[in-house]
């Protein structure tokens, strides 16, 4: 029970850095595409050292310490990792959702408003990052990941806003729709770490396959919205910024 509240409690505390993102909407109604793309970039940066240095390193040294060989634990966190994509991949291919720029996607029914399918392609987003923090708890991992999620998320809920503002929602509205998808977070938190506390010989698969989860969010999500005219190299300065900044915390402090 105590890896599951530190899961929860943890991965609440990265969703809510949304909120602290999308503060700024309270001032400024416009942000330039540049900044857009850096911003994107840097959480998708987090993001992908989260994979590497959070998830899958540590996965791979959990499986062995099970007793697993070198080549084992490999085929472990690749099968693993292929799983979490997958799922994903079902889930993003049955449910509708909408890219801020690419537009609507998955099964959509007329009568669904756009508002919803921007909140469905944000959950999409967070899910996977709260189950990876959750199953992080699992490993001693918990904190630095959360931190970087959270740091990730800041972003994250400032572009979700001006994007929800550009559709003509009030400021009220834009802010707490954005403050609300962070809250799926604390589900995947759950989730992860209730997965976890089954017992470790879960662990590696686990953290593969939340692994797996964002990588499919980086590059089904994050990189089409930021490989756009005029963004690209902010977008690349923003992935390398928010990967080394990711993979700082997780050395310093992991």
């Amino acid at each position: 029970m105590g890896t599951i509240y530190l899961g929860f409690v943890a991965s609440l505390i990265a969703g809510l850095g949304t909120s602290v993102g999308a503060l700024p909407i309270l001032f400024a109604q416009k942000l330039d595409r540049n900044w857009q793309g850096l911003l994107l970039g840097i959480g998708g940066g987090i993001m992908l050292a989260a994979t590497t240095f959070s998830l899958i390193i540590p996965g791979q040294q959990s499986a062995i310490a099970l007793g697993y060989s070198d080549q084992s634990a490999a085929l472990i966190i690749s099968l693993g990792i292929i799983l979490g994509a997958a799922l994903l991949w079902l889930i993003h291919n049955n449910f509708p959702h909408e890219h801020f720029n690419q537009g609507p996607e998955g099964k959509i029914t007329e009568n669904f408003q756009r508002i919803w399918l921007f909140v469905l392609a944000i959950t999409l987003h967070n899910f996977p990052e709260g189950l990876a923090v959750g199953v992080g708890f699992g490993n001693g991992e918990g904190l630095p990941l959360a931190l970087g999620i959270g740091l990730q998320n800041m972003p994250e809920g400032l572009v979700v806003a001006l994007a929800l503002r550009e559709l003509n929602y009030s400021v009220a509205y834009a802010f707490g729709i954005s403050s609300l998808t962070g809250l799926v977070e604390p589900i995947g938190g759950i989730a992860g770490a209730s997965i976890v506390s089954v017992g470790q010989i879960v662990l590696p698969w686990a953290m593969a396959a939340a692994a797996g989860a964002m990588l499919f969010v980086i590059v089904d999500e994050i990189i089409p919205e930021i490989d756009r005219e005029s963004i690209t190299q902010e977008g690349t300065l923003g992935i390398m910024t928010g990967f080394v900044t990711m993979m700082f915390l997780d050395m310093a402090y992991g």
